[in-house]
């Protein structure tokens, strides 16, 4: 599965529908650089769209998740399972920043929860920091829930992505490293990439 995130200009979502791509990141976090602040003239019909909330108040999730026809919602904060339980009526997504193996006991409490687990790398951001994790520490993570990969993959990576494996990896999550600005992306890089992968 192939996700492209922090999605916000209609001439750009629908470039971007056109790859072979699998899901799309709408973020709702006011304060990501690549913030939603209004419904884009136009969202994907062919892709799963992604909502993505940063410890917002439930109700508020519930709200965008309804307005934009949200098909997954994507947990990015320190949202607790119990907060995770209470959105049961749409597939979850659940990042956790990863570093170390230790990392990986975080996710524990979430088995059962989510649809998916967001492995980012840790950084100075909960997001978007356009830097790659040790992915080598992945053969750490026995559990069975499926996970995407997520930190700084950019267009260099088709090749390492190819050869990587685990059980339970099941796409990759793209954003800044393919950006012109944030929040635009660079489709002609998008396309070459996929393509390559």
């Amino acid at each position: 599965m192939i996700k492209v995130c922090g999605m916000r200009e209609a001439d750009n979502i629908r470039e971007a529908e056109a790859l072979d791509i699998d899901l799309m990141g709408f973020i709702f976090w006011p304060k990501s650089k690549r913030y939603v602040s209004r419904i884009p003239d136009y969202l994907p019909t062919k892709v799963k769209r992604v909502g993505v909330f940063v410890d917002e108040d439930i109700e508020v999730v519930r709200e965008k998740a309804r307005e934009y026809q949200l098909d997954y919602i994507q947990l990015h904060g320190s949202e607790s399972a119990e907060y995770a339980s209470q959105l049961a009526e749409w597939p979850l997504i659940k990042a956790f920043n990863i570093a170390t193996a230790d990392d990986f006991t975080q996710t524990e409490a979430y088995v059962g929860v989510v649809s998916y687990f967001l492995f980012d790398t840790k950084g100075k951001s909960v997001g978007g920091n356009g830097e790659k994790f040790d992915w080598d520490v992945l053969a750490a993570y026995n559990g069975q829930t499926p996970f995407l990969l997520s930190g700084g993959i950019g267009p260099d990576d088709a090749e390492k992505l190819r050869h990587f494996y685990h059980p339970q990896c099941i796409g990759i999550d793209l954003n800044s490293r393919f950006e012109i600005t944030p929040g635009l992306k660079d489709i002609k890089q998008l396309k070459q990439f996929i393509q390559a992968l």
